[in-house]
């Protein structure tokens, strides 16, 4: 849903839409109440903090996978911090440790080279284990973690069931924009597997992907299964969704800047870039919805929609439209705010996009950030 006046805003920018955050925010404040579990903010996924004091009226704190996260989500959301990472470095443990109240290991071995020298620096950690359950529910390989030949996680035959001293909770992330039913798959594998071990445990984290605010999610079934294991194992239980915080909220707003007419497609090429700003739509690869617009041919006018880049492949994607596009001309894309946005690089020195949030109650668009050359310079040597 388009709340605001595209025509408002200076392309390329995002646009983060605060009312839909809240509505977002509320359904997971609804499970919070209904289960008692804890829910983190995966900043992997959405890490724009400009909005933590909205989020942070809601959710419990952050989950982070690098020093830089961790600090943000301590200094910038406040809450818990839980940070894991698929390997620590001898640098990076001293630094996540001063950050963060849950270390999670992905091996027995960073477990027992590190979690004494992360309790020299923060006596209040608790720590864990991350578990793959091989339960693969996944459909894109590259997001599934339970994958042949994942690397996430410690597998039921590598378990060391004698070296559990110091790990007061489990973790596990299988799902990818999924629906609660995947996840009762899993979390029943990882019982059959893993369930003996809890008795010993203070904790369990369900992990992300969890499309809890999509409106066909099952929301009293996930809240059920929760208070089902909770009967079962009196734990206190975490879940850390990234997309579902924001989930339909943002959108990139951009302007045809020509159009290019072949004799095979007419290409509009835009101030965006699917390589600079948009680097999901060629790594999943996936086709951004963009608003008035269908798939190719079924409205009058089709045009590929390209970036500004050298590179010849960068393509968002084919589109028809009703009206003809021309210089000028709007396209916004939705859907734009989980992922993309901590995704965006400055390849070809193209700016990063402006970031502004639209606010509904006032029906302004405040611009939040702009970039520019120092931007650009300070990634490079």
């Amino acid at each position: 849903m388009l709340n605001f006046d595209p025509e408002k805003v200076k392309t390329p920018a995002f646009v983060v839409d605060k009312g839909l955050l809240i509505k977002n925010l509320e359904v997971l404040e609804k499970v919070k109440k209904e289960t008692g579990a804890k829910i983190l903010l995966a900043l992997k996924g959405f890490a724009m903090f400009s909005l933590a004091p909205v989020i942070s009226k809601y959710l419990n704190g952050t989950c982070a996978s690098s020093p830089n996260e961790a600090r943000l989500g301590r200094e910038e959301f406040k809450g818990e911090v839980h940070s894991y990472a698929a390997a620590f470095s001898d640098t990076d443990i001293l630094k996540i440790a001063k950050y963060s109240d849950h270390i999670i290991f992905n091996s027995f071995y960073q477990k027992d080279k590190f979690l004494d020298k992360a309790r020299e620096i923060n006596k209040s950690l608790s720590f864990g284990i991350r578990i793959n359950p091989e339960e693969s529910v996944g459909s894109i390989p590259i997001y599934d973690p339970s994958a042949p030949g994942s690397r996430l996680g410690v597998r039921f035959e590598n378990f060391d069931e004698n070296n559990l001293s110091n790990i007061e909770g489990l973790h596990f992330h299988c799902l990818c924009e999924q629906n609660v039913h995947p996840f009762i798959v899993v979390l029943r594998a990882f019982e059959e597997k893993f369930g003996k071990y809890l008795g010993k445990m203070k904790w369990m984290n369900f992990g992300g992907g969890h499309h809890i605010t999509r409106k066909d999610y099952d929301v009293e079934l996930l809240c059920k299964t929760i208070n089902d294991f909770k009967k079962r194992y009196d734990l206190e239980v975490y879940l850390e969704p990234g997309e579902a915080v924001a989930l339909n909220t943002g959108f990139m707003v951009s302007t045809v800047l020509d159009v290019i007419k072949g004799s095979d497609m007419k290409i509009a090429v835009l101030d965006t870039s699917a390589a600079a700003h948009m680097p999901d739509v060629m790594e999943m690869p996936y086709r951004p919805f963009a608003i008035d617009s269908d798939f190719p041919y079924e409205k009058k006018h089709t045009y590929r929609l390209a970036g500004l880049s050298c590179l010849a492949g960068d393509v968002i994607g084919e589109y028809s439209f009703d009206s003809e596009l021309k210089p000028g001309s709007k396209i916004v894309f939705t859907d734009m705010a989980h992922y993309t946005m901590v995704k965006t690089n400055t390849f070809n020195g193209i700016n990063l996009p402006d970031i502004n949030i639209y606010d509904p109650q006032t029906d302004k668009i405040e611009l939040i950030r702009e970039f520019g050359y120092e931007d650009f310079k300070s990634r490079l040597s």
